[in-house]
């Protein structure tokens, strides 16, 4: 049987990419590609979730993850008894991050989805699924409804496989980057053809951020009353 979306949290894609679809310059590293129309919006993103999800890559890249910056937005989540922060959920098959790292310094709960529990810095451990779908079926029993995915690309393409990405929203920044540090990775394999065809996605909006960017709004459309196709 299906799982359904109200059976798992909705999943949003929150990612700023290049003109030509890069997450990074060719040389890698931490991408810092928005300026401050995009942030802004990432701040809304982060005061809609319930936790936001993260690869392990992305985590070492950066040491840390995105706080929300607008006390305007903290007070309104702390005043509908949520916390000022949503919950970091690291997927990783190999937790060896190092403690020292500003993210375990951050004022928000740390979840790790794992193969194993790490010994200490996280305040949840679920243990890693054999599929996306069983996955976020844990996450929502978890009480998590609302889940953010911010990277990094190896992540964002096995929910997109999996049929798992409910809303995509990118922040398209007017810079071409070149290289192979793509929104998805190039050597990925065909995407189920329910996520491909014409009639896939729903636009449900542009707006401008400034600086030239544009920030793009698509949603999943699925046959059979939104069911999740595997």
């Amino acid at each position: 049987m299906p799982l359904q979306p109200s059976d798992r949290p909705e999943v949003r894609l929150v990612l700023a990419i290049s003109l030509d679809g890069r997450l990074a310059p060719v040389e890698g590293g931490a991408a810092h590609l928005g300026g401050e129309g995009d942030r802004v919006a990432l701040d809304q993103a982060l005061a809609w979730a319930d936790a936001c999800l993260i690869g392990a890559g992305t985590l070492r890249a950066h040491e840390c993850t995105c706080l929300i910056r607008s006390r305007t937005l903290v007070n309104q989540r702390l005043s509908a008894g949520r916390p000022a922060h949503p919950a970091a959920v690291i997927v990783s098959r190999s937790p060896d991050f190092s403690t020292s790292w500003r993210f375990f310094q951050q004022p928000l709960c740390r979840w790790l989805v794992a193969p194993s529990p790490m010994d200490d810095g996280f305040d949840r451990w679920i243990p890693l699924a054999d599929s996306w779908p069983e996955q976020l079926a844990d996450l929502g029993a978890a009480g998590i409804q609302r889940l953010v995915l911010l990277g990094g690309a190896h992540l964002a393409a096995d929910l997109l496989a999996a049929d798992c990405v409910d809303v995509l929203r990118l922040t398209l920044v007017p810079r071409v980057l070149g290289g192979t540090n793509t929104w998805l990775p190039t050597e990925l394999s065909a995407l189920p053809d329910s996520l491909t065809a014409p009639n896939a996605w729903r636009a449900e909006g542009a707006e401008p951020l400034g600086e030239g960017e544009w920030l793009l709004r698509y949603r999943r459309l699925r046959a059979g009353a939104g069911s999740v196709a595997l």
